[in-house]
């Protein structure tokens, strides 16, 4: 029999412990027991197209020098790089920009609007926040000024948001308006973000486990969607006080509803938006 139609054996109590201790020490990463399904899926998809017949195995060959660290970026691809959307949970994007045109219109202060989104995914989550600020400076008519750096953990999602290159799917929750402001229709039928928004962005890869070694720069948004779930939570709160260390005074943290509860922090205020969990810096 052919050993790609071969059917696997279920991942043992043993193996299952292995892999998800990998995934906790490398990315952070908690696999209870309702993601063993997932986990063992992706693992056997990347174990066929290798040839590899037992978890063990494969295991030992991602522990083995670069070749396994290049094959360890490849399955993390498959297991955090998330189905995302444009303006995916509109109300905490609709937050974003009623915050700014609040700023712009109450200060006078000409400093930049600086924004961190945080586990970027395929880019479709910094482009929109990037629409609805170009469009909060269009509102009230000043010049755009701002920037936005997104990161995240997967150099192939990256590859695909700094290109910003789309199919029609994708569009098929936009508004009209936005699709035509804001791309460009190409040669082979799909849609790229134009120029003027991609320049704004900087994107980065890096693993949010590592978060204390990130260098300290403080912005004014910090936009964290469907990400913290990902993690235990001793290690949530972790990264939500280093998040506080880089907010500005009066900048605003969002996360996504109900990531996490029974947080709290000296110098931040929770704000009292039902549909959007999202702080200010005090």
């Amino acid at each position: 029999m052919v050993w790609s139609l071969q059917s696997l054996s279920e991942l043992s109590d043993t193996e299952f412990e292995r892999w998800g201790k990998l995934l906790e020490e490398r990315a952070g990463i908690y696999m209870g027991d309702q993601q063993r399904v997932f986990l063992q899926t992706q693992v056997t998809m990347r174990m066929r197209e290798l040839d590899f017949e037992r978890y063990s195995d494969y295991l030992e060959y991602i522990l083995d020098g670069v070749s396994g660290m290049l094959e360890w970026t490849r399955l993390i691809d498959r297991l955090v790089v998330k189905e995302t959307s444009f303006f995916r949970h509109k109300e905490s994007i609709d937050f974003i920009a009623r915050h700014l045109a609040d700023r712009l219109m109450n200060n006078n202060s000409d400093d930049a609007f600086e924004l961190w989104s945080v586990g970027c995914s395929t880019g479709e989550e910094p482009y929109s926040l990037a629409m609805v600020i170009n469009d909060a400076y269009q509102w009230v008519n000043k010049d755009p000024l701002y920037g936005i750096t997104a990161t995240d953990i997967s150099r192939a999602a990256l590859s695909l948001a700094k290109n910003g290159v789309y199919n029609d799917r994708k569009l098929e929750r936009l508004n009209e308006t936005y699709c035509k402001r804001y791309f460009t229709q190409l040669d082979d039928g799909k849609y790229q973000i134009i120029s003027s928004l991609r320049d704004r962005i900087c994107f980065h890869q890096g693993n949010i486990l590592n978060i204390a070694e990130m260098p300290v720069v403080k912005v004014d948004v910090i936009y964290c969607q469907n990400l913290l779930i990902y993690f235990k939570k001793w290690l949530r709160e972790s990264i939500m006080n280093a998040f506080v260390e880089r907010l500005k005074s009066g900048g605003v943290l969002v996360i996504g509803l109900g990531e996490v509860v029974d947080w709290s922090h000296p110098k931040m205020k929770r704000l009292s938006a039902e549909e959007v969990q999202a702080y200010v810096h005090i």
